[in-house]
């Protein structure tokens, strides 16, 4: 595939709290065939972890940052 399907972007952004559900959405954009771009970010609120990762279909962003 040259592009994301059903319209999706490029580059994705998951946040929400560090469960399962989190997981499963992750894991459903890996399927679909967006690669992981780089690790998670993570932060306490107070009452839960919240996670953010980042995705990017492939050949997006495929620009060196030396």
């Amino acid at each position: 595939m040259s592009a994301p399907p059903d319209g999706l972007p490029l580059y994705r952004l998951l946040t929400g709290p560090d469960d399962a559900a989190f997981c499963r959405r992750v894991s459903e954009a890996i399927a679909l065939g967006y690669r992981l771009h780089k690790g998670p970010a993570v932060t306490f609120n107070g009452e839960q972890v919240i996670v953010a990762q980042a995705l990017l279909w492939p050949g997006a962003g495929d620009v060196s940052q030396g």
